[in-house]
């Protein structure tokens, strides 16, 4: 009798599930449950974005379009990297439109990567980068952060884990889970760390915009670090547009070149639709951006206040939309905590272990939803915690 072969590839085999998924497929079954799981905005996408998104398909723009991206969006990425972060880069050969920016880290390593090059990763992380670096062939290698060093990545530890084979690093500041941001001083000892080993860079500033103290430090904006960096952006969270599922990525011209040959290859182009929905984003909507800027600003104070007051020490996050706070008191592992909790009150929260090993000891609770939902979810919570304690 012939063997049987094994349908599934071992890497794909090899892959976690994402704890982030498996908490949000357990919610979808509980129609009361308050979700604080998910990393989406509760806003609307702003009309001025959806009446563009309108405008282009009423006139029959529904055809493919350059790989890179149509040159109106691309020539608007460039000037808003410049007026926000003093960036320059050329939209016709150091800018591309992607599908959201997950699609730009993906495609982004599987073209600087040769098999067996190790990735530092910088944890707790994006779930998405491990997985990302290992489909590419990578080695993803992690970088513990502590909450004693307000969750920035030091450079011993990226030296301590660095090796003759390491390749590249992914950082992302603003940080998800953590709420992390990085000032100039680490900004700058970080890619002097990379230009002494000739490590590539790949900078996810998805959230560049959601910042709450002080403006955005840009990793790619950094002396020296322009030549060596990839930046990914994107506008699912800023512009709440999730749905429409664009990002970007800016670099190098042969890099990006490189990346726009690998994407027609596996997507062709991005959705129409949304790129002439997004140059209206860019034109148009900073005041949108800062109204949503500030609404997370205020569910922040009240979340972190409210976590710190049941006895869950809390990291203040300085941008994103992400309390992460550590649960150590209650004796419970993340993932206890997060079962339980949503089990006896019926709230979901990412453990922190879904963000790598060190996020041991904290959960995710994402507040980009209503004051309304956070005081109740915050109520459940600190019940559940008082019947923990004792």
């Amino acid at each position: 009798m012939a063997k049987v072969r094994q349908r599934v590839s071992q890497l794909v085999h090899s892959l976690p599930q994402s704890g982030i998924r498996r908490f949000f497929e357990l919610v979808e079954k509980m129609p009361d449950a308050i979700s604080l799981g998910v990393g989406e905005p509760d806003f609307v996408t702003p009309w001025r974005i959806r009446e563009a998104g309108i405008a282009s398909l009423e006139s029959g723009h529904t055809h493919y379009t350059p790989n890179a991206g149509i040159q109106e969006l691309r020539g608007e990425v460039s000037r808003y990297l410049d007026r926000r972060f003093g960036l320059s880069y050329d939209p016709q050969h150091e800018i591309m439109i992607t599908v959201g920016g997950s699609e730009a880290i993906d495609i982004a390593l599987r073209t600087i990567l040769e098999p067996g090059d190790g990735v530092l990763i910088p944890q707790p992380c994006f779930v998405a980068y491990p997985p990302c670096a290992m489909m590419a062939g990578g080695r993803a290698i992690s970088v513990p952060t502590w909450v004693e060093h307000d969750f920035r990545v030091q450079v011993e530890d990226l030296a301590a884990a660095c090796d003759g084979g390491t390749r590249a690093i992914v950082v992302s500041y603003p940080n998800n889970p953590t709420g992390a941001t990085i000032d100039e001083e680490g900004a700058l000892a970080f890619v002097e760390f990379a230009r002494e080993r000739d490590l590539l860079i790949l900078s996810d500033e998805v959230y560049a915009e959601l910042t709450y103290n002080g403006e955005h430090v840009s990793i790619a904006a950094q002396p020296g670090a322009r030549e060596r960096t990839i930046l990914i952006g994107g506008f699912s969270k800023a512009w709440a547009m999730t749905g429409w599922r664009l990002g970007f990525a800016a670099g190098p011209a042969d890099i990006i070149g490189a990346m726009i040959k690998m994407h027609a290859y596996t997507v062709m182009c991005s959705p129409t639709t949304a790129q002439e929905a997004a140059v209206e984003a860019l034109r148009a909507c900073d005041g949108e951006v800062e109204r949503m800027r500030r609404e997370y600003n205020q569910r922040r104070r009240v979340i972190v206040g409210r976590l710190n007051a049941m006895g869950l020490d809390c990291f203040e996050p300085k941008g994103a939309f992400y309390a992460f706070p550590s649960i150590a008191r209650t004796g419970l592992t993340s993932d206890e905590f997060a079962e339980r909790l949503l089990a006896e009150e019926q709230v979901a929260v990412v453990p922190g272990t879904a963000f790598g090993s060190c996020g041991e000891g904290f959960v995710r609770c994402c507040y980009a939803t209503s004051m309304e939902v956070i005081e109740e979810a915050m109520a459940r919570m600190a019940r559940f915690v008082g019947r923990v304690r004792g």
